[in-house]
């Protein structure tokens, strides 16, 4: 049996306080004892401090004598030696909250020219800005937009363009509580998790790097079945003494932020994998080294200490990544819903697409056009930001863990 829906009634008279002023402790609390003297119900409240000054609004049900509540509220201000507006209107905020987004926007640096076209389209599609919060502003700038009024796909869509013209970062995410849910991490490693492609430094060492990297990069751009590219590449690589992995891993450089985006959600319960088309021999390492709870690559064939050119059992390919990942999910019983998936080629498609949020990290074109959202900054920790970590909250977690983290430039 289903709850009755109740008929819409009248809005209801409120009354809109608005303080501005100097920050300082007590305010909220003065405000909130004048307005108990009147029996209000509070509505909403929004409080922000910006360079100590402090903007706060509270709505709340209009009192039967609310001239005097007014007067009372104007005097409690002076006192504070601060501003107030007190507004009688009609309504809540209840309409408002219809179609709610997280808009991200992230620059480095980030101008006024690019926050305001952003807002110009989002004030095109009818959407309202409900509030603003800056997520980072070092090394990046980061900045999260509270919108409703505007469905969360055609916002992304109109925003797309908007972000590639202004040389910035925006992702649109719906406002629902798997922002906030345990979630999967599912990375992939070459030009993802670390810096480069391992096949590339392995064919350094054979002395064939220039013809592995052509077919790589047609592999990435989607111009070669990935299966084929690799047999071939791997086949290059034959007679290669398996010391050569070793000496690979040594010289591997993480993206900047890696580990800070593992250590970071780690504490907070995500659990993390990596899926690569690279070789288990150097992933297996990567994940035991970062805490990464699950691995899946191939696995390059070594008789005598000798790479032969073959891999071992079937390859993982654009498909097999989508396998691992619902594999990964339905083993810590996480819905796809709650999957974040992090690629840059070609090869990540499916593995982005399988995910509840596929986020292109400097991506091939033909990644960033198919992905839910794009980071192009060269940060990794960067996709904290996208799921409402701020840097402030990211630095207080690492000092309470003794671990020292760059301050920004004052």
């Amino acid at each position: 049996m289903t709850d009755p829906v109740a008929a819409p009634g009248p809005k209801p008279e409120t009354l809109l306080i608005t303080l501005t002023g100097k920050d300082r402790p007590g305010v909220t609390s003065t405000i909130f004892s004048t307005l108990a003297q009147a029996g209000v119900e509070v509505l909403d409240v929004e409080q922000i401090v910006l360079r100590r000054r402090l903007v706060l609004g509270v709505l709340v049900t209009l009192p039967r004598e609310w001239r005097r509540v007014r007067e009372e509220v104007e005097r409690a201000a002076a006192a504070l030696d601060m501003h107030v507006e007190v507004d009688r209107g009609t309504g809540d905020n209840r309409a408002r909250r219809e179609g709610r987004s997280h808009v991200t926007v992230i620059g480095s640096p980030l101008k006024a020219t690019a926050m305001a076209a952003v807002a110009g389209r989002i004030a095109d599609s009818g959407a309202n800005i409900d509030r603003i919060e800056r997520m980072a502003r070092y090394p990046v700038t980061a900045i999260d937009l509270h919108v409703s009024g505007s469905d969360p796909d055609a916002l992304r869509a109109m925003l797309a363009g908007e972000a590639a013209r202004q040389g910035i970062d925006v992702a649109v995410q719906p406002a629902t509580l798997l922002r906030r849910s345990l979630r999967l991490i599912v990375m992939d490693v070459d030009s993802t998790l670390i810096q480069g492609e391992v096949i590339e430094m392995l064919a350094a060492h054979a002395g064939c790097e220039a013809e592995v990297a052509e077919v790589t990069e047609r592999a990435m751009n989607g111009e070669l079945d990935f299966e084929q590219s690799l047999r071939e590449r791997v086949a290059l690589l034959a007679g290669t003494p398996a010391s050569a992995l070793d000496e690979v891993y040594d010289a591997i450089e993480l993206a900047p932020g890696a580990r800070t985006l593992v250590r970071t959600l780690r504490r907070l319960g995500y659990r993390f994998a990596i899926v690569s088309g690279g070789f288990s021999q150097i992933t297996d390492r990567l994940a035991d080294d970062l805490g990464i709870h699950y691995s899946r690559a191939n696995e390059l064939e070594v008789v005598d200490g000798v790479i032969t050119g073959k891999i071992i059992g079937e390859v993982v390919d654009r498909a097999g990544k989508a396998a691992a990942l619902r594999e990964f999910a339905a083993e810590i019983e996480v819905p796809t819903a709650s999957v974040v998936a992090i690629g840059d080629g070609a090869n990540d498609l499916d593995m982005l697409g399988a995910a509840g949020l596929g986020i292109a990290y400097n991506a091939k074109p033909v990644v960033r056009d198919a992905a839910d959202t794009a980071v192009n900054v060269p940060y990794l920790d960067a996709i904290m930001y996208l799921l409402g970590i701020s840097r402030e909250e990211i630095v207080a977690a690492d000092a309470e863990a003794g671990i020292k983290t760059p301050a920004p430039p004052v």
